[in-house]
C-alpha cells in the first residue's frame, strides 16, 4: 500500500517538475538575485559593493521616490474605477441583441491587440497642441486651440488616461461581457414579471452576479496600473518636470540614466512588495464581499 502512494507521490512529481524548475529559474531565483542586487552599489558591467540597507535609507529621504509613489497610486485612483464603469458599459451595450453588436465588439477590442509604443504614436499625433489631428480638425473650422494636452500636470495625466483606456478598456469588456453571458435569462424574466424595472433588475440581478468578474478586473487593472511605464514615457517624457513620471518610469531613469542598478533594484523591490501586498489584501477584501 505504502509502495503504490510512493509511486503515485512520483508520478505527480514528475509531472510537476517541468514547472517547478522553469517557475524557480524565471520566478523566484529572479526575485532573489534582484534583492541581492538591491544590497549593492555599482553599475552593468562593475564590480559591486555590499552596501546593507544603505539603498533602502536613501529611498526614504528620497523626494524623486515618494512623487513617483503618489503618481502611481494617483494613477490607480483616477483609472481603475474609470476602466470598471467604462469597461462594463461597454459591454453591457454589445450584450443588447442590437443590430451592429458584433462589429462593435471588434471594434472595442482591436485596440488591445496593438503594441503600447503604436497607441503612444496615435496618441501623440492627435494630441498634439498645433498640428495633432484635434488642433488641425478645429482649425479647419476657424477655432484655435487653446489647450496643451502635454503642458500641465492635470492635462498631463488626462492625455495618459484617455490612451490607456482606449487601449486597455476593451479587454475589461470581453471580461465582463462573459460575466454577462454567465447570468440565466430567467432572473430577468421573473423580474419583469414581478414589475422590477430595468434598474432595479440592474442593481439586484446584474451587480450581485458580476461580483466575482468586477473583483478580477478591479485586481488586474491595478496591477497593470503599478506597472504604468510605456504610455508616461512616449505621450509625456514623465513631464511636465516629474509630475507623470510614475515609479517603473522612475526605476528606468535610475538605471539606464543614473547607472545606479544598486538602488533601482531597490526600487524595483519595493514596487514588487507594493504590489504583492495590495493585490492581496484586494484579493481578501474583494472576495470576502463575495463570499
Amino acid at each position: 500500500m505504502k509502495s503504490h502512494i510512493y509511486k503515485n507521490y512520483l508520478t505527480a512529481l514528475a509531472f510537476l517538475a517541468p514547472f517547478m524548475i522553469l517557475y524557480l529559474i524565471f520566478w523566484i531565483y529572479p526575485i532573489f538575485k534582484g534583492f541581492l542586487g538591491s544590497l549593492s552599489s555599482g553599475t552593468f558591467g562593475a564590480e559591486k559593493t555590499f552596501v546593507g540597507l544603505d539603498n533602502y535609507r536613501y529611498m526614504m529621504e528620497d523626494e524623486k521616490f515618494w512623487s513617483a509613489l503618489w503618481n502611481t497610486l494617483y494613477f490607480i485612483l483616477i483609472s481603475t474605477p474609470s476602466i470598471v464603469v467604462l469597461g462594463l458599459g461597454m459591454a453591457i451595450l454589445v450584450n443588447m441583441k442590437l443590430k451592429g453588436t458584433t462589429i462593435l465588439r471588434m471594434a472595442f477590442f482591436m485596440p488591445y491587440m496593438l503594441s503600447v509604443s503604436v497607441i503612444g504614436s496615435i496618441w501623440v499625433f492627435i494630441l498634439q497642441s498645433r498640428t495633432g489631428l484635434i488642433a488641425e480638425t478645429l482649425n479647419s473650422f476657424g477655432i484655435t486651440m487653446g489647450v496643451s494636452f502635454f503642458g500641465s500636470w492635470g492635462m498631463g495625466w488626462l492625455s495618459i488616461l484617455i490612451a490607456t483606456l482606449w487601449w486597455t478598456v476593451g479587454f475589461n469588456m470581453i471580461l465582463f461581457l462573459a460575466g454577462l453571458q454567465e447570468i440565466p435569462e430567467d432572473l430577468y424574466e421573473a423580474a419583469d414579471i414581478d414589475g422590477a424595472n430595468k434598474w432595479a433588475q440592474f442593481r439586484f440581478i446584474t451587480m450581485p452576479s458580476l461580483k466575482g468578474v468586477t473583483a478580477l478586473v478591479i485586481l488586474l487593472q491595478t496591477i497593470a496600473s503599478f506597472k504604468l511605464f510605456g504610455q508616461t514615457w512616449l505621450i509625456t517624457k514623465g513631464g511636465p518636470g516629474t509630475s507623470t513620471t510614475p515609479l517603473v518610469h522612475y526605476i528606468y531613469q535610475i538605471a539606464f540614466r543614473q547607472w545606479d542598478t544598486g538602488y533601482a533594484s531597490a526600487v524595483s523591490f519595493v514596487l514588487f512588495l507594493t504590489i504583492a501586498l495590495i493585490s492581496l489584501a484586494q484579493y481578501k477584501l474583494l472576495m470576502g464581499k463575495k463570499n
